[in-house]
């Protein structure tokens, strides 16, 4: 390749802003570009032949060229950065403050069930007759069952169950709205690049028309250029249809859809080591392992409080009653006690009903257990395996897919790859960038949902968010290497 058309397509690729083209493009070209000798670039500096050519070509100068560094990752932002603002605007939603009205509520059910059971009664009385008679009584029946106990120990326990099942909820509601989050991120970075190929696929379709006019092009390989731009140009309208659709659904859960958010891959990975490190914990009889596991647990605490309860309503409680009483000159004073007899009915049914479901109660946290428990085992098992596609996928576009670029831009530009060729390998290596995409959101989606569902997302997030902050980065995010126009 000679020198002056070197320098053509190096102004077109300039011209285009090629250089800013995301991932695997941008890092072949510049490979391409930089590979180019001293002299080229000086007559490429120094040339108007292109004025001929193309009028709307400008002379570049070496101030301008502002050729990209070789890294490009997006900058590490730690959890204790952008999660904080995050949370404050998460805590402000209708249905979180609702939670916190829900957990007054149960606060007070608490203070009203420990309260006494029966009150004392006042009776007045009086007799009209010869002999007119006055009485005044007053009865207390005393709770011989301890009902007042077992009402506390039951609100205790269901304000317990109403705070886990809370907890449970917001684990699962931020879950869903960190997906938001990252779905939108993954959207416009797809958006970015098919934005990116738009502004690629111009450049080369000027260079291919410089080519054509040169007789080193055929018009068919012209149309092929043209017939990729204008899929080019519709990948780019889905691609902004999908992102407009990922703001959406973020301003729907969190009401804005500019919300602080950095990828926490790295911080995936930590969690997923640590826990395929941790040892098997011994697990007894109805121990709660998981925090998703606790209202179930509480639910047998429950259900034997139930059968207690039945106890206690079904005893016999004696009631002792006071009376004064004055009959004309006489003066009479009476102490009373009466007891209920179970003679006709000793609620035996009832309390086997009620031993019935504490059986009940446990057999569904074991069969809750299990199913958290495969879950935990499958997403332990898979998302390594995610992790590590995720880190190959990384290391062949940064090396593998950087010189194919390079090669191929390089036997295009020489008439050694036909167009109908490079086209397709382009699209090929387009889509391994996708590809990346696709799995950095399968790792978001698998991991975010089962710390949504076992509960683990928000002991996570304030047991950590503080160290990871300190902690520099060591994983790079390779999907979001791009290169700013």
């Amino acid at each position: 390749m000679n020198k002056t058309t070197l320098a053509r397509t190096l102004a077109c690729l300039f011209r285009s802003g090629l250089l800013s083209c995301g991932l695997v493009l941008a890092a072949g070209l510049l490979a391409f570009a930089l590979a180019a000798e001293n002299d080229t670039l000086e007559v490429f500096l120094e040339t108007n032949a292109l004025e001929t050519k193309a009028p709307e070509a400008e002379v570049f100068k070496a101030q301008s060229l502002g050729l990209p560094a070789k890294e490009t990752d997006t900058p590490y932002v730690a959890f204790g950065q952008w999660l904080p603002a995050l949370l404050t605007q998460f805590n402000q939603l209708p249905e979180v403050q609702a939670q916190l009205t829900r957990q007054q509520q149960a606060e007070l059910a608490i203070q009203a069930a420990d309260r006494a059971v029966y009150n004392p009664e006042l009776g007045l009385n009086y007799q009209n007759a010869d002999t007119d008679s006055y009485s005044l009584g007053l009865s207390q029946t005393l709770d011989w069952g301890d009902k007042r106990s077992v009402a506390t120990k039951r609100a205790e326990l269901e304000a317990q169950i109403l705070l886990a099942d809370i907890g449970l909820e917001r684990n699962q509601m931020l879950a869903e709205r960190l997906l938001a989050l990252a779905e939108q991120a993954q959207s416009r970075k797809a958006l970015t690049f098919a934005e990116q190929q738009l502004r690629f696929t111009k450049a080369q379709l000027g260079i291919a028309k410089q080519r054509l006019a040169a007789g080193d092009l055929s018009n068919v390989e012209l149309q092929l250029m043209q017939l990729e731009l204008a899929t080019n140009t519709a990948d780019y309208a889905l691609a902004e249809q999908v992102a407009l659709v990922a703001d959406g659904k973020v301003i729907e859960l969190l009401g804005d859809n500019n919300l602080a958010f950095s990828e926490f891959i790295k911080e995936i990975h930590v969690f997923v080591t640590q826990a395929k490190q941790a040892p098997a914990p011994e697990l007894g009889p109805l121990t709660s392992t998981l925090p998703a596991l606790a209202s179930a647990y509480q639910q047998v605490l429950l259900a034997r409080v139930n059968a207690m309860q039945v106890k206690a309503d079904t005893s016999a409680d004696p009631t002792i009653s006071l009376g004064a009483e004055k009959e004309g000159t006489d003066n009479k004073l009476g102490v009373g006690i009466s007891i209920p007899l179970q003679v006709r009915n000793n609620y035996s049914e009832l309390q086997a009903v009620a031993d019935k479901g504490i059986a009940i109660a446990e057999q569904g946290y074991l069969a809750r257990e299990r199913v958290l428990t495969a879950k935990q085992k499958h997403v332990l098992y898979a998302l390594p395996r995610l992790l590590e596609r995720y880190q190959d996928w990384r290391e062949l576009v940064q090396v593998s897919g950087a010189k194919a670029a390079k090669s191929l831009s390089q036997q295009w530009q020489a008439g050694d790859v036909s167009t109908s060729e490079y086209l397709q390998s382009r699209r090929q290596l387009a889509a391994s960038y996708l590809v990346g995409l696709n799995l950095e959101t399968a790792i978001y989606q698998s991991w975010l949902t089962w710390m949504g569902e076992s509960g683990q997302l928000m002991p996570f997030l304030n047991g950590t968010a503080e160290q990871i902050s300190q902690a520099p980065s060591q994983i790079p995010n390779a999907a979001a290497r791009t290169v700013n126009p």
